[in-house]
């Protein structure tokens, strides 16, 4: 009898797990890390209820860090399967797994030095070596070719838009046919491509980030340009914490439009991101996996100024001249926009600009929703800076795309498990399901097994 279980990306939007069980088989669709609030948090410590070693593959629907940074914890405590994925997510997953690694270690040397951890001595949930050891285990195979996984499964990748390399996980198992969305992308993003439709599927497990809401329409060019017009005038630098894979590369496909006709002023534009500025130069290396030209990949790498080094990002929090600083993380969890926004948000003339979904939790969705200060490596920072967002810039679909893509399927699925969306944003989209397509939908509960 194959099942179903997610471990994780159930009732929250991070931490994707799902797990499937056939006999004495397992192969696990995503690794992510949980995010966000402390107590999700916390679970990343929590063992599997599975030991990671009976676990025979993993299946990888592109690397962001809540569906791919787990897998470091996952080899150490165990685990010694293939990893399989697209080229493309086998390329970024170095690059977000190694960084990921290094801060870990990195902020638990600093809590360790600085003293505000409770844990005595902070350690990380994994090293870079595990991380490596991690790469290793990667069998990468190409979009829509079928692909022999252990336990006589077959696997198909096809395109989900997103981020580079981004795909929906077709699996046949047991005489079923399941289909994971992964984080689809949006239709008509000048970016990436639009989600590949899946002809048919005998069970559905979709995203349900935006499973509530509809994105604004608005030209983010428009809107990216008011926020920098207005600061700038204010003699104001703008903070965009922005993830380092996806949103960093369609921030600057936007602000190299302003620049090309001619309405971007004549400040500096910093790629503060060791991991993002890597995450750019894969595009050259990809091309058939995005819409962006040889062209329009030189120009952006003319504009932008990259601040590989840390005595760079010094500079660029030192400076008291407005810029634009593209940074990450995209929530404000860690990395080096935690110092701009230590240098930045208590100044009303500046802004503090969100370019993607903020999990609850996070330094960023306290912002969106008014927080006045916000707490960095153990003190608190006032928030004086006008706070912005771009709604019309995520890289997730919004609900109408989501129906859109199950509108693909050319027949009724058994049923539907909508995961990864905060419980109303999947409850949301389950009854839309119900509603409009008048198929079964369920939002499990974490560990919460279901029989295929």
């Amino acid at each position: 009898m194959l099942t179903l279980t997610s471990l994780g990306g159930a009732g929250t939007v991070t931490g994707s797990k799902h797990l499937l069980t056939l006999g004495e088989r397992r192969i696990m669709v995503d690794c992510g890390l949980f995010q966000g609030l402390k107590n999700l948090r916390e679970q990343n410590w929590d063992p599997l209820p599975i030991p990671p070693q009976d676990i025979d593959a993993v299946v990888l629907t592109h690397a962001h860090l809540d569906h791919s940074g787990y897998l470091p914890r996952l080899i150490r405590e165990g685990f010694r399967g293939p990893i399989f994925s697209t080229t493309g997510t086998r390329d970024v997953a170095r690059l977000i797994l190694l960084d990921s690694a290094h801060l870990q270690e990195k902020d638990a040397e600093y809590a360790n030095r600085k003293g505000f951890s409770k844990h005595r001595p902070a350690l990380p949930l994994y090293n870079v070596q595990d991380a490596e050891r991690a790469m290793q285990a990667f069998r990468p195979i190409a979009f829509s070719t079928v692909a022999k996984l252990p336990g006589d499964a077959e696997l198909t990748l096809r395109h989900a838009g997103h981020i580079l390399g981004a795909a929906t996980a077709d699996i046949s198992w047991g005489g079923r046919r399941i289909v994971f969305s992964g984080d689809l992308g949006r239709y008509g993003d000048p970016v990436m491509p639009d989600p590949e439709p899946v002809p048919l599927a005998d069970h559905i497990v979709i995203e349900s980030t935006y499973g509530n809401r509809s994105h604004d329409l608005t030209d983010p060019v428009q809107q990216l340009d008011a926020v920098i017009e207005r600061t700038v005038k204010r003699g104001g630098t703008v903070v965009i914490p922005a993830f380092a894979v996806g949103r960093a590369q369609s921030l600057l496909y936007f602000l190299n439009q302003l620049k090309q006709s001619g309405r971007l002023p004549s400040i500096p534009v910093y790629l503060d991101s060791p991991m993002a500025i890597s995450a750019s130069t894969l595009l050259p290396a990809h091309m058939s996996e995005h819409r962006l030209t040889p062209e329009i990949c030189r120009q952006i790498e003319h504009m932008v100024i990259v601040s590989p080094e840390v005595e760079d990002s010094k500079a660029i929090t030192a400076s008291p001249y407005p810029k634009i600083v593209i940074s990450a993380s995209g929530m404000a969890t860690g990395g080096r926009v935690l110092h701009h926004l230590a240098a930045f948000a208590p100044d009303h003339r500046n802004t503090i600009l969100f370019s993607g979904f903020q999990a609850a939790g996070t330094r960023g969705r306290a912002m969106l929703e008014g927080a006045r200060e916000i707490r960095i490596h153990g003190q608190w920072v006032p928030v004086r800076a006008e706070v912005a967002e771009l709604p019309s810039l995520s890289a997730h679909a919004d609900a109408n795309e989501l129906m859109r893509w199950l509108g693909g399927f050319q027949k009724a699925p058994d049923r539907v498990f909508v995961v990864h969306g905060e419980p109303q944003a999947s409850d949301t989209l389950r009854m839309r399901i119900g509603k409009e397509l008048g198929w079964q939908a369920t939002v499990p509960m974490q560990y919460q097994q279901f029989r295929l």
